[in-house]
């Protein structure tokens, strides 16, 4: 594609200023991205084809993904390590620096507001790498009160996601050997051509890979297009995060799979909350009363009958035994792989034990559905958490 048509086919998306464009905009353009939502107040590639072959590029080959709406809150300071644990249920005091944690942001009820990679860069320099939801003016919030010296703000910073099987490889010939090094939810400083990139190896994709992330903003096309072609001789493609990827691997995406009104229990993420730790965290007292009452509903897996789904569901179905509303489909994809209509559900607690047989509304009809194990594929993660 020319310059000249990659600049008309930009303009064609347009919420006006108030939505932005990541470094990686106009390349992601180029190379076919066809359809955009959007996410933390930016354009996110949501389109390059059919997103079955999406789903067989990453499992197969390898994906580039412009997911620089994941952004970060940078948290500094003398007290940034105190502060940080005051976000989070969490224990942090074995993380150490250059480690990745994935956490919960809680509020006063319990709730989750965002669930981010947490990155130490250093003794006092944390990155939270968000979800959908504004946590930058959430922890501003928090600091304006909380007596702590701290500075938090939104660093100059852009994530890629590359993933997939042969990511490993690219990374080599983009690194070096020494990437090989680098352990699962692990980051380390690198220079690509003189561009400042931090590399950890994580992912929203259930599949072997790495976040790279650009500390330049003005230089965003340059590293795609360099990563690309390091990536040809390997199968790389351009791509958007896959939703049958994510959902057979049990991943879950803020504001469909939970919300503020949605408690790490109910979710199963008990590994995620340390209510015997010392420090204090905003919800420590609420998840501690949720734990002594104990929950109401739960997220479950389940396996819808019927022919394939086309597409993701675009509104909660609802869920009910007999006449009994008992939850919702928060989200359902048909996996090619598993040759299965598989969803995430939020249903009361005395209907989701496995094998309970329900149906779903949807605009096409009713289906029936049946509880199962989550994740669908790979529960141990270890596809994920190979050796590089």
């Amino acid at each position: 594609m020319t310059n000249s048509s990659s600049s008309n086919q930009s303009k064609a998306f347009g919420f006006g200023t108030q939505i932005r464009k990541s470094p990686y905009f106009d390349a992601t353009v180029r190379w076919g991205a066809a359809g955009f939502s959007v996410y933390n107040h930016m354009y996110i590639p949501r389109d390059f084809g059919d997103p079955e072959q999406n789903f067989w590029n990453l499992v197969n080959a390898a994906t580039l993904s412009d997911v620089a709406v994941e952004r970060q809150v940078e948290i500094t300071g003398p007290d940034a390590a105190e502060f940080v644990q005051m976000l989070t249920p969490r224990n942090l005091s074995a993380c150490a620096v250059g480690q990745c944690k994935y956490v919960l942001i809680t509020n006063a009820q319990g709730g989750v507001l965002n669930d981010p990679i947490l990155l130490r860069l250093a003794e006092n320099h944390f990155w939270l790498s968000l979800a959908d939801s504004d946590i930058l003016l959430w922890a501003q919030g928090v600091a304006v009160h909380s007596g702590l010296d701290v500075s938090i703000c939104e660093p100059d910073v852009s994530p890629l996601q590359l993933q997939g099987p042969r990511s490993g490889e690219i990374m080599q010939s983009l690194f070096g050997d020494k990437v090989h090094d680098l352990r699962y939810y692990w980051l380390e400083e690198y220079e690509l051509d003189g561009i400042p990139l931090i590399v950890s190896r994580t992912g929203w994709s259930s599949e072997l890979g790495y976040e790279i992330y650009l500390r330049d903003g003005s230089r965003g096309d340059e590293l795609w297009e360099r990563i690309m072609t390091a990536g040809q001789p390997f199968g790389l493609q351009p791509g958007h995060t896959s939703a049958i990827r994510r959902i057979e691997g049990g991943m879950l995406s803020y504001h469909a799979d939970m919300d503020c009104n949605t408690n790490p229990f109910e979710l199963g993420l008990d590994r995620l909350v340390d209510l015997e730790m010392e420090a204090d965290f905003i919800g420590k007292a609420a998840l501690q009363e949720i734990l002594r009452q104990g929950i109401r509903r739960k997220q479950v897996g389940i396996v819808i009958d019927g022919e394939a789904l086309t597409g993701a569901n675009n509104e909660f179905w609802p869920i009910y035994v007999g006449d009994e509303k008992v939850g919702h489909v928060s989200s359902a994809i048909h996996s090619p792989r598993l040759k299965s209509n598989i969803a995430l559900a939020m249903m009361s607690i005395e209907h989701c034990a496995m094998d309970t047989e329900a149906e779903i509304v949807t605009p096409f009809g009713r289906r029936s559905v049946r509880v199962v194990e989550r994740p669908f594929y790979d529960p141990k993660k270890s596809i994920a958490s190979k050796a590089g």
